[in-house]
């Protein structure tokens, strides 16, 4: 018996081990994809294309996988699932992206990183008011959720007014971006900052309504193929919308930005998705947006290294502070499952007492039983 009991804690370890070595990795594909997103924007490339080309890449990808391993579990498509796919198409392949990187082109692959820490505050909010997330305010861990979020905001608020002294790095000296004369923009922190927050508001939309979606359509390879070619056909036309007329943007060629396309494409979108569908399923939109500092740590350090990128002082502060809110809301979190865990635990002993009386003294049980339903007759 007691082995037995040890197997089954050590399978639930090791779920939980991969689920948490999932996000992390998934924290350092998205930082790869800042990286080489702002490094093709530096070259000259359309944000709308890139968005177009990495979703159809995506789609390309996913798809043959769900065909292959879902083809007989998947549910059927009903028009509230097509609505929510057509919904989750436009929120985060196209709001979503086309806002990050656009403000991309006006910030720093750094601050970028950073300001999306906001991303798990917002993400706790939205669940809250649409009550995925229970808040009991006279509770401890439920104060710090919500002052975690209030911290975490307000950090982003200070990244972005307050630059500060810039913190002199060996290997950024005498080193400049690699920018084409065609695609320098005058950086605005500021106007990028706040582009890239709305985005967050997409991403943790799409969050959400992917969670809900995967409730009624349970197919996590589907869905993800689904949203991709939604996204690919939704930022087609937003594209042909808004570079009317210029035909050169399309164009593409075996460089860094073809490989932007790829990688995002494949690891970011595709692989992404599936990877955030099955976590969302077993922890929670929550979780899925906590690990976003990490991804932040990476793209300052390969930030400086890969595109020169100064460091200041008030967005190291800033990025400290959206850090300290954001994990006062993951330990406010944690704190969650715990009443929940014993609850289920409880019931255990007084099931065992019931079935000990009966078995000792099964006739006394049954006329305690007789006199119950004989009173109940009687007062009837």
């Amino acid at each position: 018996m007691k082995k037995e009991i040890n197997a089954h804690s050590l399978r639930k370890q090791l779920n939980r081990a991969k689920l948490f070595v999932a996000v992390i990795l998934l924290q350092f594909g998205y930082a790869g994809m800042t990286i080489l997103a702002k490094f093709a924007l530096n070259q000259g490339m359309s944000h709308y294309t890139f968005v177009v080309y990495r979703n159809l890449i995506a789609t390309l990808t996913i798809a043959p996988f769900a065909l292959l391993f879902e083809r007989k579990g998947r549910p059927k498509m009903t028009f509230s699932t097509f609505g929510k796919i057509i919904l989750l198409g436009l929120l985060e392949p196209v709001m979503d992206q086309n806002l990050f990187y656009t403000g991309m082109k006006y910030t720093t692959a750094t601050v970028t990183s950073a300001m999306c820490n906001i991303l798990p505050a917002l993400t706790f909010l939205m669940a809250w008011i649409l009550r995925l997330e229970k808040v009991n305010i006279r509770r401890l861990h439920s104060q710090a959720k919500v002052v975690g979020t209030v911290v975490a905001v307000g950090g982003a608020m200070l990244m972005t007014m307050i630059t500060g002294p810039a913190i002199g790095l060996p290997w950024t000296k005498g080193k400049s971006h690699h920018e084409s004369v065609s695609a320098v923009v005058q950086q605005d922190h500021v106007k990028g900052s706040i582009m890239i927050a709305i985005g967050c508001f997409s991403w943790a939309s799409f969050v959400i309504l992917q969670a809900m979606t995967l409730k009624s359509y349970p197919a996590e390879l589907s869905l993800a193929a689904l949203i991709c070619t939604a996204g690919a056909v939704e930022g087609t036309i937003v594209t042909m919308i808004m570079e009317w007329g210029n035909a050169s943007i399309w164009a593409i060629h075996m460089d860094t930005k073809f490989l932007a396309a790829l990688y995002g494409g494949i690891i970011c979108s595709g692989v992404g998705y599936y990877i955030q569908g099955v976590i969302l399923k077993e922890r929670g939109p929550v979780f899925v947006t906590a690990f976003s500092p990490l991804s932040m740590v990476i793209v300052a350090i390969m930030g400086s290294f890969v595109l020169a990128e100064q460091m200041y002082l008030g967005r190291i502060i800033g990025a400290i502070v959206i850090v300290t809110g954001l994990y006062l809301v993951v330990w406010g979190k944690s704190k969650d499952q715990s009443p929940n865990s014993s609850d289920q635990i409880a019931p255990v002993e007084p099931m065992a007492t019931i079935e000990t009386s009966m078995s000792t003294s099964s006739n006394g049980f049954i006329a305690i039983e007789v006199s119950k339903v004989a009173e109940i007759d009687e007062s009837s």
